[in-house]
């Protein structure tokens, strides 16, 4: 009888010694939530495809916690309403520890009210609207679950605004943006960046989604006698004034918001978008050491047409975004939410990106990984972005610095 309870005791030890370490190998999820299909696609799609590449080179390495990331991926199809259901589902089905993604600042806006509800961290890798990161802003939010490893609006639109006024000097500018969110929030941050310039746009003009005839404000921009164009919107769109214009026989530069270096821009306007630029965290050119091997590994691994990256900064930050994520959870020692907001807010070790090194990118008032000294400006070329200028090829990666 006492050997056939000792047999029974190492049986019961046994299966929860192996219920223990099934229940701590348990992958750790992360929702990744973009738009992988329509316009805002080439975004969505690259920014999932540098997730999946940080994600594969996490586990690769042993994990997080021993543990493996498994990535839960849900298309936004840039729609607001869909962002909010993902996010429900995320959160109380898939009881993800965190969500990285966003490429659209409306889908944003509507969704990650939730992750902020449940004291989930979500990281905006691509959204660029200004507001993003202070939607739950002291003291009515103690504090807030929203990162960002993306160049908010308030650093491109002065940064555009530069180029055309200050270093191109150009006097009389259009804006033309996009009726969304993140077309009118762009909007309004231009106007600011050329107020304090003295400057105002001569023409502000609007237009929708899936436009294909931008010829009534492109007239009202070339008859004010705009030297160049302020845009903002995505890249089928943007693609339309600059073939708009080529129709018109009216050449003026096309400056804008970093979505000019969308595939869909460059390949529908072909020959038409050439000199366009735009503000870049990242261009595709191996220029360091990690920006090789993540472009090798990229195009490796997806064979992209061409061996281009179809939204490179969106790739770029999309992989960032899981390696910064996967230090925050490693020093916080848990998957609570709680404690890797904590952890995100006081990073105590340094993480390589492609993007820049990040050393204490976020504080517990500050959760924007990128200032003003980060991006640089590209040029579509030759079916390409490249390097507006030599300088800032030579010198690609900048840190991050104390003023915002």
């Amino acid at each position: 009888m006492q050997i056939r309870l000792k047999t029974l005791a190492g049986a019961i030890a046994l299966t929860l010694a192996g219920a223990s370490a099934a229940y701590a190998a348990d992958p750790i999820k992360i929702g990744v939530i973009g738009p992988f299909t329509g316009g805002s696609s080439s975004m969505g799609v690259s920014m999932r495809d540098g997730v999946r590449l940080a994600a594969e080179e996490v586990n690769k390495a042993g994990g997080v916690l021993g543990r493996q990331l498994q990535l839960v991926e849900r298309d936004d199809e840039a729609k607001n309403e869909r962002g909010v259901q993902i996010a429900q589902e995320l959160i109380n089905r898939e009881q993800v520890t965190a969500a990285v993604g966003y490429i659209n600042t409306g889908v944003a806006l509507a969704s990650q009210r939730f992750f902020q509800e449940a004291k989930i961290p979500v990281f905006n890798n691509v959204a660029t609207g200004s507001v993003i990161t202070h939607q739950f802003k002291a003291p009515e939010h103690p504090n807030s679950y929203v990162f960002r490893n993306a160049a908010h609006d308030s650093i491109q639109a002065p940064m555009i605004v530069e180029e055309a006024i200050t270093r191109r000097g150009f006097k009389k500018v259009a804006i033309l943006a996009d009726s969304t969110n993140y077309g009118q929030l762009g909007r309004e941050d231009l106007e600011k960046a050329l107020t304090a310039k003295g400057i105002t746009a001569v023409a502000v003009e609007k237009f929708n989604i899936k436009d294909v005839d931008m010829t009534a404000q492109l007239l009202k921009a070339k008859t004010a006698g705009a030297e160049a164009v302020l845009t903002y919107g995505i890249g089928p769109e943007l693609a339309q004034i600059a073939n708009g214009m080529a129709k018109l026989g009216w050449k003026v530069p096309i400056i804008g918001s970093w979505t000019l270096s969308m595939a869909n821009y460059i390949d529908n306007a072909r020959a038409n978008g050439d000199g366009a630029r735009m503000p870049q965290t990242f261009i595709q050119e191996p220029n360091t050491p990690k920006r090789k091997a993540f472009i090798d590994s990229y195009l490796a691994t997806f064979k992209p047409k061409n061996d281009r990256i179809d939204s490179p900064v969106s790739a770029a930050q999309g992989y960032d975004s899981i390696l910064l994520l996967a230090a925050a959870i490693k020093q916080a020692n848990s998957t609570d939410g709680e404690k890797i907001r904590q952890a995100l807010e006081n990073l105590q070790t340094k993480v390589e990106g492609v993007v820049t090194t990040y050393d204490k990118p976020f504080s517990a008032t500050d959760h924007d990984a990128i200032t003003a000294n980060i991006p640089v400006f590209g040029e579509v070329k030759g079916g390409k972005v490249v390097y507006a200028y030599p300088d800032d090829q030579k010198n690609p990666v900048r840190a991050k610095t104390a003023s915002k």
